[in-house]
């Protein structure tokens, strides 16, 4: 390893980050009852094992930025958290959601593996501090203003605690008017700073209120932009499957089948395989 490459830590019980394995977090993007995400998490588990991965189970509890007052937000943090602790009984899976206010990670961490601060979020200090101090694994999100090397700054503010588990999930940074665009030099900004980098597949392809009331997107790039940024060093991927995307409640435009999240996983885990062996003989 060069002295830039940042060391793997347990992103999951069982799941390295920055290993030689591709950390892969999945899941739908918002919990629409508890009995279906134990299904949607059971469906998960088969693939992870089809695959002969173990993999990190998302969903959120509450989507508080959403393009319209009356777009779903999910089930709440109470009605969330008793979901996502039946998928942890009923699959073993670790599982991921993310917190909004500082009031929240305290409890989520009581369930939950990962804690997540999205995007508009990442630079909310009290936030950070709260999720870091929980000693879970705090994945922050890139803000589509923040450039990667402004990123260093929130992960500073998360590690004052003394919580050195934390992690940039890279989503794209706006571009004009309802387009983001992924910079697939981050990757390396961010592993020079210290940093490891996940890629976010599916919010990066959204057309944000690009459909008025929603949020739009094109999933038609999901698995070019997967390889390239696992190619680019990406040692994570973070993607929403659905078990019908164009039926979701949310991101409907960009979630992926179950099928297809696999067909991307499967190429992407050979692809990082490829570049950890080029690495070494480097």
């Amino acid at each position: 390893m060069s002295p830039a490459t940042p060391q793997p830590f347990e992103l999951a019980p069982g799941i390295e980050l920055g290993g030689d394995e591709l950390a892969v977090m999945i899941g739908p993007c918002v919990i629409e009852g508890e009995d279906w995400l134990v299904e949607h998490a059971r469906n998960v588990e088969r693939m992870a094992e089809r695959l002969g991965i173990k993999v990190t189970f998302k969903s959120s509890y509450d989507k508080a930025n959403r393009s319209s007052l009356d777009s779903y937000r999910g089930p709440g943090l109470e009605g969330g958290l008793a979901a996502l602790a039946a998928v942890k009984e009923a699959t073993g899976l670790p599982v991921l959601t993310d917190v909004h206010e500082p009031s929240h990670c305290d409890p989520v961490a009581e369930v939950c593996d990962v804690l997540q601060v999205p995007a508009f979020l990442c630079r909310q200090t009290d936030l950070l501090v709260a999720a870091a101090a929980t000693g879970r694994t705090v994945l922050i999100k890139k803000g589509q203003f923040m450039a990667p090397d402004e990123m260093l700054r929130a992960v500073d503010k998360a590690r004052s605690t003394g919580n050195e588990r934390v992690a940039v999930t890279e989503r794209g940074t706006t571009f004009g008017y309802h387009n983001l665009v992924v910079d697939m030099r981050s990757f390396t900004m961010l592993a020079e700073a210290g940093l490891h980098g996940i890629y976010d597949v599916t919010h990066s392809l959204q057309h944000p209120g690009a459909l008025a009331k929603e949020t739009g997107g094109d999933r038609r790039f999901a698995l070019p932009l997967a390889q390239a940024a696992v190619a680019a060093g990406a040692c994570g991927l973070y993607m929403e499957a659905h078990p019908d995307p164009d039926l979701a409640r949310c991101d409907r435009k960009t979630q992926l089948t179950l099928s297809v999240a696999e067909q991307i996983i499967s190429s992407t885990l050979t692809l990082r395989r490829a570049t950890r062996t080029a690495e070494v003989e480097a």
